[in-house]
């Protein structure tokens, strides 16, 4: 511990020794360091907050709503892209002086560093540019810093507002041209088609179909069989009961033929001998030789053409039997065509293999254009909905909590900080350079030091003596030392105070 406190000492006493100079190293390094602060211009920082609502209740009652944060965090993400940035110089002060290519790369790369857009919450995003332009005065870069946030949240708005839409549009006019080709590929495999389904009509839809038609037509034909053992055995039982039903029924108000004269004019008879007429009688005689005429007749006409009232069951019959017979016979021709048309699709399956899988082919290839047009169509009908609502009423809505400001006092540089460093290293600078002379130097200044470095005793020492003449001169050295050191102190104090009134009275 002594060791440290005598080298301590040591040190002490090197730099007073050599004060003139360490004050004189100080006045250099504190000279330059705030030469060189005060060339460093201040930039202002500009900042502003913007909340984005991405519920919308139109664009998801349509289906259109997507993730609205995913795009409002991709629009974040490239506000500060190489093209936005080239918005904002060319539209701002800072691309006053820009002529070439190569400038205004390096002033694209300036402002990258200078610009920050940061996701504060889910929906609040934060827009902070700093300027500063050495050639622009303190006022100017307030002002500029304001514009470029400004020019950004235009930015912001657009590439998501009208960026959006402009989107849809492309998408639109390349789903327009993939309809075409796909209209024109939807056409020619349609003629081919059809060409080939006129030269082999039983093959259409593949041979998939033919299979499927083959089938369908066994299964009507199954139910055909089925439908004509009904029908036969239905008219059967109608003929069955045709033949046990006369055609006419004997008597009756409308009866007519031989039978319905002969028993009228038997009723006749009856009625002349009821009235007590005789046998000899004219009418009597008459009406027995017309009974006895009659008889004969019916005699001769036999049973079914005797006569008498028509059998309303035999007609009903007739025609039940009629209507059967019809649909027995329909039966058996729908069942020929369909043996027919079976032997014809069965013929046409075995004996053309080929031909059968181009039928395949055709019929996939339609189908799957058919289904990619359909599709498209869909889906540009979808994106010009989309682009409707995108034009009546923005999709997501934006709202500027704080708006941008023109800043009224600098964010950098901290003047006084630096101010108070350079004075602090000035200070150090000359210390260590008084200390490092020193170290120059082969005197020693305690006795215990040149003990050690010799490793020998020191019998004793020979303290200074000074005349009242050179106290006093010493005393006016040391206050001209204080008086550099003051004013060392003193001009950064000045300094000091011009940075606060100049703040003051930036903007």
């Amino acid at each position: 511990m002594n060791e440290i406190i005598e080298e301590l000492r040591t040190a002490l006493y090197s730099v007073w020794h050599r004060r003139w100079i360490a004050i004189a190293v100080a006045w250099g390094i504190c000279l330059l360091g705030w030469l060189a602060v005060s060339t460093i211009p201040n930039s202002y920082e500009s900042k502003a907050r913007i909340y984005v609502d991405v519920d919308d209740v139109l664009s998801e009652q349509l289906g259109l709503a997507g993730d609205g944060r995913e795009e409002i965090m991709k629009v974040r993400q490239t506000l500060v892209s190489t093209k936005n940035l080239k918005k904002v110089i060319s539209s701002t002060k800072l691309g006053e002086e820009i002529t070439e290519a190569t400038q205004m790369d390096s002033a694209v790369a300036d402002l990258a560093e200078r610009v920050e857009v940061t996701s504060q919450q889910d929906n609040l995003f934060e827009i902070v540019a700093t300027v500063g332009k050495s050639r622009l005065s303190d006022a100017e870069n307030a002002v500029l810093a304001r514009n470029v946030v400004q020019k950004l949240l235009d930015i912001f708005r657009e590439e998501h507002i009208s960026g959006n839409r402009a989107s849809i549009n492309g998408a639109i006019a390349e789903l327009d041209d993939q309809l075409e080709e796909r209209k024109a590929e939807l056409e020619a495999a349609e003629q081919r088609r059809l060409a080939f389904e006129a030269q082999y009509p039983d093959l259409i839809g593949g041979s998939e179909t033919l299979s499927t038609k083959i089938q369908q037509a066994r299964t009507e034909l199954r139910d055909i069989d089925a439908d004509l053992a009904a029908a036969t055995s239905s008219l059967a039982s109608v003929s069955s009961q045709l033949a046990s039903t006369p055609r006419t029924i004997a008597g009756g108000a409308n009866a007519t033929g031989p039978r319905a004269a002969l028993l009228q004019a038997q009723s006749q008879l009856a009625e002349l001998r009821g009235r007590g007429l005789k046998d000899g009688h004219p009418d009597v005689i008459a009406t027995t030789k017309q009974v006895v005429l009659l008889r004969q007749q019916v005699e001769r006409a036999g049973p079914d053409d005797a006569g008498g009232t028509p059998n309303q069951a035999y007609s009903s019959l007739l025609a039940i039997r009629s209507d059967r017979q019809a649909s027995v016979e329909a039966l058996q021709a729908r069942r020929a065509a369909l043996q027919s048309t079976i032997a014809s699709l069965m013929a046409s399956q075995a004996s053309e293999p080929e031909v059968a899988a181009e039928a395949n082919r055709i019929s996939r290839d339609y189908e799957v254009l058919q289904k990619n047009y359909e599709d498209r169509l869909q889906d540009r009908e979808e994106l010009r909905t989309r682009g409707n609502v995108v034009d009546e009423t923005s999709q997501y809505k934006f709202d500027l909590i704080d708006p941008p400001v023109v800043p009224q006092k600098p964010a950098a540089p901290n003047r006084p900080l630096l101010l108070l460093g350079v004075l602090i290293v000035g200070l150090g600078g000359g210390a260590a350079a008084a200390y490092g002379l020193g170290q120059f130097k082969s005197s020693f200044a305690t006795p215990q030091k040149l003990e050690r470095t010799f490793d020998m005793p020191v019998i004793g020492s020979v303290s200074l003596t000074i005349s009242e003449t050179a106290r006093a001169l010493k005393r006016r050295r040391f206050k001209q030392f204080a008086g550099a050191c003051a004013g060392l102190v003193g001009v950064f104090v000045i300094l000091l105070a011009i940075e606060v009134v100049s703040v003051g009275t930036v903007a």
